[in-house]
């Protein structure tokens, strides 16, 4: 039998479409099992037409058999079968393909099929080293082989063949190395791509399992039995309607799909039409996994075609400030590109993701509106991650999260929003206090934000690194300006006492000036109407704050120029400020003893460490004999 080659393309075309367009090699069985779906779906669209037809709805499958001893692996169809001629077309005009064409020629009937390119086929040339395909059309009386072991062509024949629809035989490559190509012939390695990938084909797909069963009546002994068993769910839960739909099997599909131990905390299930239509089925989760605020993390929702999985995660779907959440979105508006692994037409992409960012967010602020418990649980796990998002892209997101996001607060010290504090605010006050510390309980025992809650003003308690950082980016909310009580920002004071300070300051000037040179490392020292009962506390000025410092200090590659200003801030009305102006009059030694020790426990208050833990033991020390 003569060989032909392969019309119109080259023999580098067709490597490149074996060796190049597919990320992972498992993809071969899904673009097969879509081919036998459009070949079921062109024949039952056609019996609408012609009765006699030969089957019903329910008699049309697709079948799978593995020959683990010939190395063979077989996926037919009982579908419209292919003639010389189509066999001829279709697989010997690589890029053909058949599917698009009938697509295109019912194009007012609205089609649902997958295959537009007319390459899904040849990916089985990435596990097989030869191809059979065995087609006949309904009305027929012959059958044609088509057989090609790649690159070098093909035959095609007449041949025998009881059933209409399409067989394909691959012949598996061999064992290597690199690869493991009997996982393709292993019945369970081919159910779990099955699950994967094809698990809502809306056709059954059904394959033979050698099974041990008990022997009747013979107790302990068992036999093998053939077991026919259909391997996909057939039905998407997703295409059901939102009502029918039981808490339970949401929860159950939740803990299958996504390997959680726990349901999730909210279920988002809603059709979308217009430009371009889709259908999501969004969770979330509960609890942070365990990598979730790691590099490692991987974002995405799983992007299924008209049934069939495209993208396990399709990060483009997804905003960095929603990334907790899971789900998969179902769409056959989408151009896939000629792997179908990604997409073409960035717009609708971009359309689905600006609709799915809404959607997310109006239903996390009806939970926090209608489940206060619930979302502050959920804030537990995810908070951070919504501040990120405001602090991120220079604030692009910041007028969709602000109202999100929740801080604890000296009120009750409970979780408050921002619109939650400023609704709360007195008609005397002008800005929104907060205060950073490592706990809600260090933050609020500051010096300065024990001053701010006696004049009855709120104050917002900073715990995560990243706190500040949002806030800054908000730069105001409602008007109302941030300000950190640690910063030279806080004024507190009235008119007069600013007045009587200022007195104090430049009287006090030649004592401070001598606190300063004695401490070393500070920007300013001056005396406070704004520390409370204590005697001392730092403060910064400028735009770093002393917390911004700390957290960017961390990084790894910080600079020695990401410092705060430090300003030591001194109770000009403590018994212990009066002590020191005393000793500067009369032990100069002395005193400047007693300002590095003021300084040490202003650091300390701070959070900052001591920077000279042993000079701060002798002084302790010394001062105790």
């Amino acid at each position: 039998m003569k060989k032909k080659q392969f019309k119109t393309e080259s023999k580098k075309l067709l490597d490149m479409m074996i060796n190049s367009i597919y990320t992972h090699k498992e993809i071969f069985l899904r673009e097969l099992i879509s081919n036998a779906s459009d070949a079921i779906d062109k024949r039952y669209f056609r019996s609408l037409t012609d009765p006699d037809s030969g089957l019903s709805r329910s008699d049309y499958e697709i079948s799978i058999a593995a020959n683990e001893e010939e190395r063979t692996l077989t996926v037919s169809d009982n579908g419209c079968g292919m003639t010389a001629d189509e066999l001829e077309n279709n697989l010997g005009t690589i890029a053909k393909s058949g599917s698009l064409d009938f697509k295109s020629e019912n194009s007012a009937d609205n089609v649902d099929i997958i295959g537009q390119f007319g390459v899904g086929f040849y990916s089985a040339f990435m596990v097989a080293d030869k191809v059979s395909v065995v087609s006949k059309v309904y009305g027929a009386d012959k059958a044609y082989r088509w057989e090609s072991e790649g690159v070098d062509g093909y035959t095609l024949e007449e041949c025998d063949k009881d059933q209409v629809g399409t067989e394909i035989t691959l012949h598996i490559k061999p064992d290597t190395e690199e690869e493991d190509y009997c996982e393709f012939l292993e019945p369970y390695s081919i159910q779990r791509l099955v699950k994967k990938y094809s698990d809502y084909i809306h056709y059954p797909i059904r394959m033979d399992f050698e099974v041990n069963k008990p022997v009747e009546g013979k107790e302990g002994e068992t036999e093998k039995v053939t077991e026919r068993r259909t391997l996909n769910s057939i039905t998407p839960l997703w295409k059901k309607p939102a009502a029918e739909i039981t808490e339970e099997e949401y929860n159950n599909f939740y803990s299958a799909k996504f390997m959680d131990y726990e349901p999730p905390l909210k279920v988002i299930h809603y059709k979308q039409e217009g430009a371009v239509e889709y259908t999501a089925l969004l969770f979330i989760p509960s609890h942070a996994p365990f990598d979730y605020y790691s590099k490692s993390y991987e974002k995405g929702l799983q992007l299924y075609s008209s049934g069939v999985m495209i993208m396990d995660r399709c990060s483009d779907v997804l905003p960095d400030h929603f990334s907790f959440v899971k789900g998969l979105i179902d769409s056959s508006d989408i151009s896939l590109n000629i792997s179908r692994e990604t997409l073409q037409q960035d717009y609708q992409l971009k359309t689905i993701a600006k609709a799915v960012e809404k959607k997310i967010k109006n239903e996390l602020a009806k939970m926090m509106e209608t489940d206060r418990e619930k979302y502050e649980k959920f804030y537990k796990a995810f908070g951070p991650q919504l501040k990120f998002g405001v602090y991120s892209d220079y604030g692009t997101h910041k007028e969709l999260l602000q109202d999100l996001i929740m801080f604890t607060s000296s009120n009750e010290m409970k979780y408050t929003t921002l619109k939650e504090y400023v609704s709360r605010m007195p008609g005397s006050q002008k800005s929104i206090y907060y205060a950073c510390g490592d706990t809600a309980e260090k933050a609020m025992r500051l010096p300065q934000a024990a001053a701010v809650i006696s004049k009855g003003y709120e104050v917002l308690l900073l715990t995560d690194d990243v706190d500040e950082f949002t806030l800054q980016t908000i730069m105001t909310y409602e008007d109302k300006k941030f300000v950190n009580v640690s910063t030279d920002e806080l004024d507190l004071a009235t008119e007069e006492e600013t007045k009587k300070l200022n007195e104090e300051n430049e009287s006090g000037k030649e004592l401070l000036d001598f606190i300063k040179d004695s401490v070393g490392g500070l920007n300013a020292v001056r005396f406070s109407n704004s520390l409370g009962g204590h005697p001392a506390a730092l403060s910064s000025e400028g735009g770093m704050s002393i917390e911004m410092a700390r957290v960017l200090s961390k990084m790894p590659d910080a600079g020695e120029g990401l410092k705060a200003s430090l300003v030591l801030d001194i109770n000009s009305e403590h018994a212990v400020t009066a002590k020191i102006k005393e000793l500067y009059a009369s032990d100069k030694d002395k005193c400047a003893k007693y300002c590095k020790l003021l300084y040490a426990q202003a650091r300390l208050l701070s959070g900052l460490e001591i920077e000279n833990a042993e000079e701060f033991s002798s002084l302790i020390s010394e001062l105790m004999i």
